[in-house]
């Protein structure tokens, strides 16, 4: 005896089996997609990936994520083309973008020590992840699990990836002479962080013996009221000691008095490193000089001689000095390196690359 529902069984049995088909084939022949990863970088240094291109090559626009405000300072975020005459790149500290970001950068000194305040979310596979530091190993804590994490370093040394030294020159040609500032002082120096165990300490204090130095700051009991621009003016030099000596580890302390008209007897990285930057005629190294009487005398030979002294304001003639312009700069410079190098890079050695263990 038939049943009523044969007529409707039936044809749900015959399209049940067509669609079992149908689901077979397309999973023998559909690939998932893979340009998602979870979890640190590491996982893509193991993956059989030579090379990554970004998958968002033929975008116009490169998008860069500031994950932290560089020591909570903000700033004025898209001027990449306006300034530093970068285009095609847009600059967000809006998390929300974090999948849409090509570039995301980190600001070392923001990191926690456990690196949990780092991103949860899956991590696009074309996405690059910069790690952003301007200061130096004694002023930046080493914490483990950094390796193999980000794919670029950007930093004051030459060596990385995104190297951004705090000043440079750039050819300015000038037709007229440069008129030095009225100066007071014969040697100065502006200082808040003195450490008795710091080598700048020992050599000012050897050099003070020799030749008078006008100081100013709490360094030396008291605050800097005023301009510190045009205090440093004021001096025929300006003693631009660093408080660490690191590879290329150059500051703003050198950019002062090239900027205001004073020579700067530098303290630091190695001669050779200075002139990376500046001409070697614009600046005096402590290194020259067998002792700091010496260089003590050489001052005071250059202060009762003009003509000499003069010297070292010749390359004004040719070039001006620029500082780098924090914080907005290097996320400009950051988007720059990745639309002009796509290719798939890791910072497999961070920890031994920055702090040498």
């Amino acid at each position: 005896m038939s049943s009523p529902f044969q007529g409707i069984i039936r044809p749900l049995l015959f399209a049940t089996f067509v669609l079992g088909c149908f689901g077979t084939i397309f999973f023998m022949y559909y690939k998932p997609s893979t340009d998602r990863l979870s979890g640190p970088l590491k996982t893509r240094v193991n993956a059989p990936v030579k090379e990554i291109i970004s998958i968002r090559t033929d975008k116009n626009v490169t998008t860069v994520l500031l994950w932290f405000w560089p020591f909570g300072i903000t700033f004025e975020l898209n001027v990449c083309s306006a300034y530093f005459s970068i285009e095609g790149c847009f600059i967000t500290a809006d998390r929300n973008y974090f999948n849409e970001a090509d570039v995301v950068v980190f600001h070392h000194r923001d990191i926690a020590p456990d690196l949990s305040n780092l991103p949860k979310q899956e991590r696009p596979l074309y996405q690059m992840w910069v790690w952003f530091n301007m200061e130096n190993p004694s002023y930046s804590d080493r914490f483990p699990g950094m390796d193999e994490l980000f794919n670029l370093t950007m930093n004051y040394r030459w060596d990385a990836d995104i190297p951004l030294p705090h000043l440079y020159l750039v050819p300015e040609k000038s037709e007229e002479d440069f008129v030095l500032p009225k100066k007071d002082h014969v040697v100065c120096w502006i200082v808040s962080n003195w450490k008795e165990h710091y080598i700048r300490v020992k050599y000012y204090k050897e050099l003070s013996k020799h030749i008078k130095i006008t100081t100013f700051g709490r360094g030396f009991g008291g605050y800097h009221y005023g301009d510190t621009l045009s205090t440093i003016a004021s001096c025929k030099f300006y003693l631009s000691f660093e408080n660490s000596i690191y590879q290329d580890y150059i500051t703003e302390k050198l950019y002062n008095p090239l900027a205001v008209g004073t020579v700067p007897i530098v303290l630091g990285t190695l001669k050779e490193n200075y002139e990376k930057l500046v001409l070697g005629d614009s600046f005096i190294h402590v290194d020259d000089f067998a002792s700091p009487k010496e260089l003590a005398d050489y001052l005071l030979l250059l202060d009762s001689n003009d003509d000499l002294y003069l010297k070292y304001f010749q390359w004004r003639k040719h070039y001006k000095v620029r500082k780098l312009e924090l914080w907005s700069e290097p996320m400009c410079q950051a988007c720059d390196y990745l639309r002009k190098r796509r290719q798939f890079k890791v910072a497999n050695d961070l920890n031994k690359w920055y702090w040498g263990w």
